[in-house]
């Protein structure tokens, strides 16, 4: 009786558990939002602790300025997209790592760059604002939630095996590891593709070259040479990334190429 009974309730779970991202991609959505962006808060003071006591966060005056004014233009963007981003507590930490090529996003738009991409990657300002928009972006089509979600399904399988063996030990287990692939696993590439595209046209309506994406990630494909870096590890590439952000980036030059000065959001 246990089995169809636990295996109803998952299906069940899973099909309720469904909503549509920003691009039109369905989306496995166990977790809401907020309580993704509660954990996130919590996760990240965690994760930036280390750093902060050895005095390596936001150390470096003239990056810090660059990258808050490039990720203040990009947030500003952000919001017009999703206005009730307006309330979130944006914030961005540089860590001073020069031999980790990485940058992440949370829910809620908790982000971390770290020295090494810039001092590795050598990323002009419109190369950066595609890693950042393309960070902002994973926060934006709630990608922490949807990984933590999938976390939960994988979990709740384990544990439906776990009641069905009496395996306790089994269960646990199922709950540590889906605590753990929400921050640490790499996105799906469906994901990579969505933050992709949402994140060339947010650095392009910031006033950031869109053309400068395809050649962001030539240089960190060939950065690492053999070992390739962090970054790509967490963010696996689509097929023929280069080729299809070229082949967006004109649609986006109308964007690039308005008047106007453009907008920025407040970093503290």
């Amino acid at each position: 009786m246990k089995r169809p009974l636990i295996m109803s309730a998952l299906f069940v779970i899973l099909l309720i558990g469904c909503v549509t991202s920003p691009t039109g991609r369905r989306q496995l959505m166990l977790v809401s939002e907020e309580s993704a962006i509660a954990a996130s808060k919590e996760a990240y003071v965690q994760m930036l602790e280390p750093y902060a006591k050895d005095g390596k966060i936001d150390n470096n005056p003239v990056l810090k300025k660059r990258v808050y004014r490039i990720t203040g233009r990009l947030i500003a963007q952000a919001i017009k997209m999703r206005p009730e981003t307006k309330n979130w507590d944006w914030s961005i930490k540089i860590i001073d790592d020069p031999k980790t090529v990485n940058a992440w996003a949370m829910a809620g738009g908790k982000m971390a760059l770290y020295t090494g991409l810039v001092e590795k990657i050598k990323p002009t300002d419109d190369e950066l604002a595609q890693v950042l928009g393309h960070e902002i972006s994973h926060a934006l089509a709630k990608h922490s939630a949807e990984k933590m979600s999938v976390a939960l399904a994988s979990n709740a399988g384990v544990l439906a095996v776990g009641v069905l063996t009496d395996s306790k030990g089994l269960a646990l287990s199922g709950a540590a590891l889906a605590a753990a692939v929400a921050i640490q696993m790499p996105n799906s590439r469906s994901a990579e593709s969505e933050a992709d595209r949402i994140g060339i046209e947010l650095a392009a309506k910031a006033g950031y070259d869109p053309r400068a994406a395809a050649t962001l990630w030539e240089k960190m494909a060939k950065s690492g040479g053999s070992r390739p870096p962090e970054f790509l590890s967490t963010h696996p590439s689509p097929e023929n990334r280069e080729e299809r952000l070229g082949e967006i980036a004109p649609q986006m030059m109308k964007y690039y190429n308005q008047k106007g000065e453009r907008p920025s959001y407040p970093l503290k």
